[in-house]
């Protein structure tokens, strides 16, 4: 039992490190990204972080509420041979 309490805490320290939040910053002797072209300040860890839309695409599809009858395909055709 005497052995399981140092375990636990590391554990429990372990996953209290993973909770800090503070703003990213370059790593020593990095640079962000240089600005696009035709913008004048360079872009910031926030705006590098959001995804553009084509990256996180809308879902265009409803989904069906409830059971349907299937249209005919005409291209589901059976197969040759």
């Amino acid at each position: 039992m005497r052995r399981a309490a140092p375990l636990t805490l590391l554990i429990v320290l372990a996953l209290a490190a993973c909770g800090s939040q503070r703003d990213l910053v370059p790593a020593a002797g990095k640079q962000l990204p240089p600005p696009p072209y035709g913008r004048s300040d360079p872009p910031t860890s926030a705006e590098l972080l959001t995804p553009n839309p084509e990256a996180v695409p809308e879902r265009s599809v409803e989904l069906r509420r409830q059971s349907e009858e299937r249209e005919d395909d005409p291209f589901d055709l059976p197969p040759e041979g």
